[in-house]
């Protein structure tokens, strides 16, 4: 375990404010703080440690704004119902398993988007747990509209009751709301939109009264009038946001909304469909690259339009695992036309402030000294998120066991 003060001598660093990589830097940390960030050429002190990182690309710790903890991102048949019915004995193996995948592939802090029992909460204030480095921020259970999509991850308003009641007529510790505001896509006909399942007046109570007790809102929202009336009511991210359209960008762009668009589950989903061959119609494989393409040419346009957007998976969704799915959708975003930088800044400051986060996201002098390497050139750091060379956390090096 690296000691302080530690000065890190780094051959290429991102520092994920967006801005090109930089070669030949010297990054040093003390008291579990980055100090300074000083060009190789510079002498370091005697008092400081050394590690060298000259044959790595170094980036901050990244951050996956919307996953699903207490869901695996297996295929098989049944598996959906068994993560209903199982118990919390279970499912807290399950969250700490995900924990770990995720401080593999380099992610210090995640932002789940609900599930049905609140168990991912109620892991996180678990004072049994075993300490993770890995950074949790949850809803609880979502709240849905009666007979529409979301009983995975959340719960009904009951009939009769407003949707403001529904949600704080008993407070808890949750770290943000979390709302479902539309269905699923659809796999059999591109481009179908589900209504909306709230009306206007209902979410602006709900995000209104969610402020005044300082909770950011997620809304889950597919399609042109979900999106936009999630918008119109102030809510802090739109959560997928296929089919949205440009009128919608330019209202998150103009109210500084921010997109998570998960675009990882298309490609799980179209991956899954195509391997299945003559046992799945082929049209569902088709439909969901189409809509797959359609979410990717968004993403390029949001980008040219200015709308903040945080990397996000939607990991236990099918076919898309937990820290694996930074890696798919990193290699999207930059399909989509984002720079390595960029994108890397999607998935580590713009996380950050989604969260709240002030300290995290960025390798810069008074911030948390969070951080990973590889051993690669920046444009393919993506690539190589999987074979992380160093996890400095805190302004220590940790090792991860088998």
């Amino acid at each position: 375990m690296t000691m302080e003060p530690t000065a890190y001598r780094v051959g290429w660093l991102i520092d994920g404010s967006g801005n090109p990589a930089v070669s030949n830097r010297i990054v040093t940390v003390e008291a579990g703080r980055i100090q300074n960030i000083l060009p190789d050429s510079s002498a370091i002190s005697g008092e400081m440690a050394v590690v060298d990182m000259s044959d790595c690309t170094v980036f901050p710790a990244l951050i996956d704004s919307h996953l699903h903890l207490v869901m695996s991102g297996g295929t098989e048949p049944g598996l959906r119902k068994h993560q209903l019915e199982n118990g919390y004995a279970e499912r807290r193996e399950i969250i700490a398993a995900h924990l770990k995948q995720h401080l593999l592939c380099g992610v210090l802090a995640v932002r789940d988007g609900g599930d049905h029992n609140g168990d991912v909460l109620r892991y996180k204030h678990d004072p049994s747990n075993q300490p993770m480095p890995v950074f949790i921020a949850a809803p609880g259970r979502a709240r849905r509209a009666p007979g529409r999509y979301g009983k995975l991850i959340g719960i009904e308003v009951r009939p009769g009751e407003s949707l403001t009641k529904s949600v704080f007529q008993a407070e808890s510790n949750r770290d943000h709301l979390k709302l479902v505001n539309s269905g699923l896509n659809s796999l059999t006909q591109f481009g179908v939109e589900s209504p909306p399942q709230f009306e206007k007046a209902e979410l602006e109570q709900v995000i209104a009264a969610a402020r005044r007790r300082g909770l950011p809102t997620m809304v889950h929202a597919n399609g042109t009038l979900p999106v936009q009336l999630a918008v119109e009511a102030g809510c802090s991210s739109i959560e997928h946001g296929f089919f949205m359209g440009k009128a919608n960008m330019q209202r998150m762009a103009d109210k500084g909304v921010v997109w998570v668009p998960t675009a990882a589950t298309m490609k799980a989903y179209s991956d899954y469909l195509a391997k299945q061959g003559h046992r799945s119609d082929p049209s569902f494989a088709e439909v969901s690259h189409r809509n797959l393409d359609h979410q990717l040419e968004q993403i390029g346009i949001a980008r040219q339009m200015g709308v903040t957007l945080a990397l996000g998976t939607d990991a236990g969704s099918p076919g898309v695992h937990h820290g694996f799915g930074v890696k798919m959708e990193l290699e999207l975003f930059v399909a989509a036309g984002y720079p390595v930088e960029e994108a890397i800044q999607c998935a580590s400051s713009n996380g950050a402030l989604l969260m709240g986060l002030t300290d995290r996201g960025t390798i810069a002098p008074g911030m948390r000294a969070d951080f990973m390497a590889v051993r690669t050139q920046p444009d393919r750091v993506p690539e190589f998120l999987h074979r992380i060379s160093h996890r400095v956390v805190g302004g220590r090096i940790i090792e991860l066991e088998d």
